[in-house]
This record gives structure tokens, sequence and C-alpha cells, in this order.
């Protein structure tokens, strides 16, 4: 059991038979009554997103989810293909379940891949990657680190605002949480 008082972003729990992420929560404590707690939850396996508020000292069943750090392969129209680094058993796991790590997504980028029993409930991506830029609008003289910000087409197909400096072909450390640019690797 999980009461309110441990809640934590990314933690998954059961509720009414279904599975929740936590993605967001926040104590409210109104002059009169109990202190309230306002939790934004996605459900993990349809991926719709609702809000719950509950009591203070409310308690969920917590998930027994794993996690196991796996290296992506390929994908094709339907799957994306993941390999055990440790006994490289193949897995494929739905493009739905993938979401928004696809745009993070290189061949032979490692990530966690979780589990509640046998069925692969999320992908997820360590808090920053390197993509390379496949195409941006070329840099002019005087161009400065603080100048500006122009959009720049990620390897992967992500589209990020980048300084002015950066050109096609620089390597760049991309945060995964936000889609944005944090700085030029190379």
């Amino acid at each position: 059991m999980i009461s309110t008082a441990e809640l934590k972003k990314g933690s998954t729990i059961e509720m009414d038979g279904k599975l929740f992420a936590i993605m967001d929560y926040s104590h409210i404590k109104t002059g009169r009554g109990s202190a309230q707690v306002k939790i934004k939850l996605r459900d993990v396996r349809s991926g719709s997103i609702i809000e719950h508020t509950v009591q203070s000292g409310t308690k969920f069943t917590r998930a027994r989810v794993e996690r196991r750090e796996m290296q992506y392969l390929y994908s094709d129209d339907q799957f994306y293909y993941f390999m055990n680094t440790e006994n490289f058993e193949q897995i494929p796991v739905d493009a739905q379940k993938v979401g928004d790590a696809n745009k993070y997504l290189k061949e032979n980028a490692v990530c966690e891949v979780v589990l509640y029993g046998e069925e692969v409930i999320a992908i997820e991506m360590p808090i920053s990657v390197e993509l390379t830029v496949v195409r941006t609008d070329p840099g002019f003289k005087g161009d400065t680190a603080t100048g500006g910000s122009k959009p720049a087409t990620m390897e992967t197909g992500l589209v990020v605002n980048v300084p002015l400096f950066v050109e096609e072909g620089a390597k760049l450390r991309i945060n995964t949480d936000l889609g944005s640019y944090i700085e030029r690797v190379t």
C-alpha cells in the first residue's frame, strides 16, 4: 500500500481495477475540513489522463512493476523491437506503448522497459539523449549564443528550438522530459 504522503511522480498504482501512472499531484488545505490531494493520473493501458481528488491519508495499492534495461533495435509499421542486454531476448512493443519515447529512440539506444508481469506498459528514456541535427537553417556571421533560436530537425524527426550558431551535423544533448535543447556535445 502507498499513502498520499508517499506519492511521487512516475509511481504506478492500482485503482478501480486499472493501472495508473502518477503524472502530478498537489496537496490542498482549505480553511475548514481535512486536507485533500489532487492527483493527475495516466491510464497506462489506454493512455487517457484523469484528475482524481482524494482525502489526505488515502491508501492505494502499489502496482508491482519491473524495469528492465533494454536496447532499441529497430521498428516496423506496428512494433518497436527491444533486446534484453543480459540474455539477448528480443521483444516486440506496440507503437502505442512506446508513445512519445519514439521521438528520442535511435538504433542501439538504451532505455528502460517497464513491465507489469509480462505485459509492457511503458518505455522510459534517460533524462537526456544525444541526437544529430539533420536539417536547420544556416547560421550567419554575428549570430550569438544568446541572440535567439531557430528550429532544427533531429535524426529521429524531433523538431527542437536551438541557438542560431547550431549547424547541420552538430551533435546535441536533448532533454527528454521537455523535448528541449540542453547543449552542443561536439
